[in-house]
């Protein structure tokens, strides 16, 4: 597919553009109308034709709730069956909320070997709608400063935890793959955070991290991928533990097995392998 066609959904995707702008703009690029609607389909996330990458059999599942800084957090919760005092983490959905491809996502983590927790940011407005734009719209909608604080505290449901073994990470997607790199700066004792495609933290906070930092970008992300230089250099000043990673060729949302046009299974693939590995070398 055109470049040019997934950077302009990529721009309506990161609310840059309205869905009316979007589909005349998309209208342009194809041809017209009639085209730009049959092209839709392979541009959107499709969970009824993504194939889950798991075994539920093995697994446990719950849906958890705990107290947040304006309101009541709800998320999706997964681990194997009848382990005990495994590493946790935390796994921060895109900006679509905690859909169907975020709880595939936990479900991954778990069956790798620790307590995943998928929580929901939308959890105080009602939890995540079905329609992907109004999911969007209310994320944006979120104060900065109370949601922030609410995942911090998902970090510490998770240290709580009696079948935990008492160390936590995090993994982020996109918007939650800025969430990542913000709670490395705001919890001094996250053991690693990974964050895919997400934009950074401010160089300025970059001496509080003391996690270990894994960072996967897309090749072809140039809004995302403008920020890197300016994290990079201030990670080596202050001696931050991170392995940086980009994917030469591929799309932002390369993981996302749900959006056909952007997912690259190698890449995906190779970030996942990356991510465990740090996971079990920093939560084991």
């Amino acid at each position: 597919m055109d470049q040019k066609i997934i950077n302009l959904y990529d721009s309506y995707t990161h609310s840059q553009i309205n869905r009316k702008e979007f589909i005349k703009k998309l209208s342009i690029l194809t041809g017209g109308t009639a085209i730009a609607m049959t092209m839709l389909p392979l541009l959107e996330n499709n969970y009824a034709t993504a194939a889950s990458l798991v075994d539920d059999s093995q697994l446990e599942t719950e849906t958890i709730t705990f107290k947040g800084v304006n309101g009541e957090m709800t998320g999706f919760l997964a681990k194997p069956k009848g382990a005990k005092k495994l590493g946790t983490v935390l796994v921060i959905h895109e900006n679509r909320g905690l859909n169907p491809h975020t709880i595939d996502v936990t479900k991954q983590v778990a069956a790798a070997g620790f307590i995943a927790l998928g929580l929901d940011a939308l959890s105080i407005v009602g939890g995540t709608p079905a329609d992907e734009d109004k999911a969007r719209d209310e994320i944006g909608k979120l104060d900065p400063a109370a949601n922030l604080q609410n995942f911090i505290l998902g970090l510490d449901y998770l240290r709580k935890r009696k079948d935990g073994n008492g160390k936590v990470g995090c993994v982020g997607f996109c918007w939650g793959g800025r969430m990542a790199n913000l709670l490395a700066v705001n919890d001094a004792n996250l053991q690693a955070a990974v964050a895919y495609y997400g934009s950074q933290a401010d160089a300025a906070d970059v001496p509080k991290i003391k996690a270990s930092l894994m960072l996967h970008y897309a090749g072809l992300d140039e809004r995302i991928n403008a920020g890197i230089p300016a994290y990079e250099a201030a990670l080596k000043q202050h001696g931050v533990d991170y392995q940086l990673y980009v994917y030469e060729g591929v799309n932002h949302a390369f993981n996302n097995n749900t959006s056909p046009t952007r997912y690259n299974e190698a890449a995906a693939k190779l970030a996942w392998g990356r991510t465990i590995d740090l996971f079990k070398k920093k939560l084991s």
